[in-house]
């Protein structure tokens, strides 16, 4: 029974890139339907965030690598601080329904055959959990859909897990959200819509620094650790 949710999980992404459905989450696709969209979104103030949501968190769940055009579309289709409201919920929520469902079906049969180096990488993890996890969230360089499952390998608490997710996704989620709020600018003059253009150097010097800062408490612990010795 334990193994229900996470095989639905695998079944269902298999059918949604089986079935090609991730092409329409390309910023082409979002160009083409621009104007489309704005007027949807207008038209629908309530319902529009509540679909947006239950999307955002139903891809997460399914471990699909478009977290970050998900944020993006997030702060295009609505203004701040909504939009970075909207995708912290369902970012956060996302994740830690595949946390659930990975820790449930995989979490015992990791801790059975983990060799000694994983078994010390366990306890580092477990120590210093909420550190580990919000170095995952901020820094850019982690896919989102790893920082969702790696946690469920090393016995974190779900609390732990659920407020150190939702505070973590928050500085890149409005970085990206702010990016997302430009791209109507960029459509409407008809230009080429690309994340190199979109994202720049200093956005993301500015995210892994922030990912180096969480793992200040790690650092002065090992540091403060040595100087007992």
């Amino acid at each position: 029974m334990r193994y229900i949710p996470i095989l639905i999980i695998i079944i269902i992404a298999i059918l949604v890139y089986a079935m090609g459905w991730t092409n329409y989450l390309s910023l082409d696709e979002l160009n083409k339907h621009h104007v489309n969209l704005k007027s949807c979104i207008a038209s629908h103030t309530i319902l529009a965030p509540l679909i947006f949501i239950v999307i955002y968190i139903f891809l997460t769940m399914l471990a699909l690598p478009i977290d970050t055009f998900l944020t993006l579309l997030g702060g295009y289709l609505f203004p701040e601080p909504y939009s970075l409201i909207y995708v912290t919920i369902g970012a956060s929520t996302g994740a830690t329904c595949l946390f659930l469902a990975a820790k449930t079906a995989f979490g015992d049969l990791f801790f059975k055959w983990a060799g000694p180096f994983l078994k010390k990488m366990e306890k580092g993890f477990q120590e210093n959990a909420a550190s580990y996890i919000l170095f995952l969230r901020i820094i850019p360089i982690f896919p989102f859909w790893l920082a969702n499952l790696s946690p469920a390998f090393f016995g974190v608490p779900l609390f732990t897990y659920y407020w150190a997710t939702l505070v973590g996704v928050i500085p890149f989620a409005f970085v990206v959200t702010y990016a997302g709020a430009g791209l109507s600018v960029i459509m409407d003059a008809h230009q080429e819509l690309t994340f190199e253009k979109i994202f720049n150097h200093n956005i993301k010097i500015a995210l892994i620094g922030l990912g180096v800062l969480s793992l200040l408490p790690i650092l002065y612990k090992h540091f403060f650790r040595n100087q007992q010795t």
